[in-house]
């Protein structure tokens, strides 16, 4: 038998744990290797990263909407504050003034009844100055009459407790003044209670 056939019948040595280690680690590199260049696995990383950065910017922008909310809230409140104390100056006598006003009432009256009575002239004297120093005392107050006879009849500042037919007033236009009305700068403390009128009567 020759040399060379000897070499090709004679068995393969076994591997030994270095080179079956050696092998395993081989196998892991490639395998590495190749799911770095897997495009797709690029685009999954890039994927979550983009996601994350979407998710903390929507968050951020639920927060800055809270704030600006908040703060809008917060503004509102402080106007609304200012504008109850400014009111609370302006109409601080607001009720003390409607309780006068009957009082003032039947002053008129008195006052009435002394200029239709030839014998009250020197109380007619008094009871002007008293009148004078009481109109005074109200407009300082901010308190002013409302106007009646002969305006439109506004039913936010008049009462109508009666409608009459006249041939010189038009219709709707106030003929006459029961009771005077009265505002506390812009707001009503009482309206004029009137009668108006209708127009000519019908033939």
């Amino acid at each position: 038998m020759s040399q060379s056939a000897e070499s090709e019948s004679s068995p393969k040595p076994e591997p030994t744990p270095i080179d079956a280690w050696a092998e395993s680690m081989a196998e892991e590199l490639e395998a590495t290797a190749s799911g770095s260049d897997d495009p797709a696995s690029h685009d999954d990383g890039a994927t979550g990263a983009d996601g994350s950065i979407a998710s903390v910017a929507a968050e951020l922008a639920q927060w800055k909407d809270m704030a600006m909310r908040a703060r809008a809230d917060l503004d509102n409140f402080r106007k609304r504050m200012a504008q109850e104390s400014t009111d609370a100056r302006r109409y601080a006598n607001a009720a003390l003034l409607e309780e006068l006003l009957p009082i003032l009432d039947n002053f008129q009256f008195g006052l009435q009844a002394a200029e239709a009575d030839a014998g009250a002239r020197n109380i007619l004297v008094g009871l002007n100055m008293v009148a004078g120093q009481l109109n005074n005392f109200l407009r300082d107050q901010g308190v002013e009459e409302v106007a009646a006879v002969g305006q439109v009849f506004d039913p936010n500042v008049h009462e109508a407790v009666g409608q009459q037919p006249n041939a010189q007033v038009a219709e709707g236009v106030i003929i006459s003044q029961v009771r005077r009305g009265f505002k506390l700068r812009d707001r009503l403390l009482r309206p004029a209670t009137v009668i108006v009128s209708t127009g000519p009567s019908e033939a």
